[in-house]
């Protein structure tokens, strides 16, 4: 879905709870984000990064302004529709892994194909390709429980770039990973941003992770703030 704009936010606040308790998370969010631009948000644990990172991909709803992925205004779309607009054009990497314990890594990078109702030999092929890509080709049956934490995040990023998404969120994707394994994941992460002309965001304590992106935009007081 073509777009001049990946992403485009302004005036974006988030609270949650109501009078005097309420709890101002994001305070005035501006933010333009061009195709296939890598992205770091940082900024103090608590700060709303995660939430922010939410709100972009259409998961959460802000408490008022403008968000808009891929030119779709996420603020005037139902659940429905933000859902389609992300099984086409989204990819997600997460901390956790978040792979389905039951199916093999082959069957875990199918899955997003199968939930845009496409299940033919295309697809399969698809995600076996990505699998041999990161090495997995010998471990294409195996269930996550059988693989390593670094293998479970390389299926993870294989299911995450199955489809080519346009735009790839990820909430610490090495957050669980030792240093040397992590680093492996983030040049493949890096270099697959670079093979599909994907656009990456992600959220990340880690400096030298942070210092790999085009732009480190840090989240301070519910604002976002340019970092050199």
């Amino acid at each position: 879905m073509p777009a001049e704009n990946i992403v485009e936010v302004h005036h974006l606040k988030k609270s949650v709870g109501q009078g005097d308790r309420a709890l101002s998370i994001l305070t005035g969010v501006e933010l333009v984000v061009k195709p296939a631009q890598t992205i770091a948000l940082i900024g103090e644990s608590g700060s709303g990064k995660s939430t922010l990172l939410a709100i972009l991909a259409g998961l959460d709803d802000g408490s008022s302004g403008q968000v808009n992925l891929l030119g779709q205004p996420l603020h005037e779309m139902d659940e429905e529709a933000r859902a389609a607009l992300r099984a086409k054009n989204v990819g997600f990497v997460f901390q956790s892994f978040m792979l389905v314990p039951t199916l093999t890594a082959l069957e875990n990078v199918e899955l997003p194909a199968l939930l845009r109702g496409e299940n033919d030999a295309s697809s399969q092929a698809q995600a076996r390709a990505l699998l041999e890509q990161l090495g997995l080709g010998q471990r294409l049956g195996h269930l996550p429980a059988q693989l390593s934490g670094g293998e479970q995040q390389r299926v993870a990023l294989a299911r995450a770039f199955n489809g080519r998404p346009a735009v790839l969120f990820a909430d610490e994707p090495t957050g669980n990973l030792d240093r040397q394994t992590g680093d492996r994941i983030a040049d493949l992460l890096f270099s697959m941003n670079r093979d599909f002309a994907t656009t990456l965001i992600l959220v990340t304590h880690d400096a030298q992770l942070a210092a790999r992106c085009d732009r480190r935009l840090r989240l301070r007081d519910g604002k976002l703030s340019e970092e050199s």
